[in-house]
């Protein structure tokens, strides 16, 4: 044997199924299946109504092209004989973005269509042979493998682009179909056990809340103080973090916001960070708030950073603030002239302590659910990584 021979590396994945065996086959997308473009000509008069119409925003949310989702858009009889209707099966491109991880994205219909258009800025790709299996390419399409081949490819400085022959070129390698499958009904049970842990978070949520307005709306009141009276701010300056690219490793300083995101990634800094103990971050421009009680940096100068400065639950008024629903359209600084001057009820103390613990219970299940949640997004993402080449 030689030594070409001996270190050439096997045309197979890190992990494979038991039972599979044999190199895959290495083509290129155009050599399986052929591109066409997207629906030409339209304007904003144009949509709201008439035919379903994939987008790059539907493309890029999800592996699977959720046509509720879709935008709607007039057709007219001398377009549908002469503009491609996309068909089930159908792979569609982005061809645009605003950064090199987002371009050339792709997403798969699944379902059953008549009359649906792409926009102009994506393209559609349409297998031509039995060998090569659209569930399969779903997923191997987002794998860090293909993405990593993607980004490279694509070019620009502001926004990044890729052509349709340089997505018709890139390489692959595909097994014998009964793998394909294999891994796609795989990968499929783990975005349907995603989707029913999403789902039950979103029904504990539903509860957390409904059980907080029955609480605050039917207690009984000892006294009301104002919201200054129970809590101090703090302005982050000194906590901001000053390099914004982030890394994944948990192990470092979480950077925080106050809206859904919540943590934004890790920082290196280990200079300014808040350790001062529980404390809630609100952003002063949108009334998000979070409960925090771990050191970490922020990102913005809007985030106001609040903690207790009575014997008053610090849990206890941050579940009462979200009673109040707090939210604006107003793009101006709210909390020290309307959030400050608010009032809060205060039961006995012995209430505001069973509240608090309740709260404090139901938000560590909630934590718990979203570690699972995590688990299995972490399981697909190591799967993505290891079974694809």
């Amino acid at each position: 044997m030689s030594d070409t021979q001996k270190h050439t590396k096997p045309n197979v994945p890190n992990l494979r199924f038991p039972g599979f065996e044999g190199e895959w086959e290495r083509c290129t997308l155009g050599e399986i299946g052929s591109p066409y473009n997207g629906l030409t000509g339209k304007s904003g008069d144009d949509f709201g109504s008439g035919s379903p119409y994939i987008t790059y925003k539907s493309i890029f949310d999800d592996t699977r092209i959720d046509l509720s989702r879709c935008e709607f858009v007039k057709i007219s009889e001398q377009e549908r004989k002469t503009q491609n209707q996309v068909r089930k099966g159908d792979i569609f491109f982005t061809i645009s973005s605003e950064t090199p991880d987002e371009v050339g994205m792709s997403s798969v219909l699944l379902d059953d269509v008549n009359d649906c258009y792409l926009n102009s800025f994506c393209f559609g790709f349409r297998l031509n042979v039995t060998t090569a299996l659209t569930e399969f390419l779903r997923f191997y399409l987002r794998s860090k493998t293909i993405r990593k081949k993607i980004s490279i490819l694509a070019q620009g400085s502001t926004r990044y682009n890729i052509s349709k022959g340089e997505i018709m070129k890139m390489p692959l390698r595909l097994p014998f179909p009964q793998e394909q499958k294999k891994i796609a009904e795989s990968f499929s049970l783990i975005e349907e056990r995603i989707s029913i842990q999403n789902k039950v978070i979103e029904k504990y949520e539903s509860l957390i809340k409904a059980l907080r307005h029955h609480i605050f709306s039917t207690i009984e009141t000892e006294k009301e103080v104002t919201i200054a009276d129970v809590l101090s701010y703090e302005q982050p300056t000194e906590y901001i973090v000053s390099d914004t690219e982030y890394s994944d490793n948990k192990d470092l300083t979480p950077v925080l916001t106050a809206n859904k995101a919540f943590i934004l990634g890790y920082t290196e800094e280990i200079d300014g960070i808040y350790d001062k103990g529980p404390c809630i971050i609100l952003d002063d421009f949108t009334l998000d708030s979070k409960i925090v009680d771990f050191p970490f940096k922020v990102k913005s100068s809007a985030i106001k950073i609040l903690s207790a400065k009575s014997t008053v639950s610090l849990r206890y008024i941050f579940e009462y603030l979200k009673f109040l629903d707090l939210n604006t359209e107003e793009h101006k600084r709210h909390y020290i002239a309307e959030i400050e001057p608010m009032t809060i009820e205060l039961p006995d103390e012995d209430s505001i302590q069973s509240i608090a613990s309740l709260f404090d219970r139901m938000d560590q299940r909630r934590k718990g659910l979203e570690r699972g949640l995590q688990l299995l997004r972490s399981q697909k993402e190591y799967l993505l990584r290891a079974l694809f080449i």
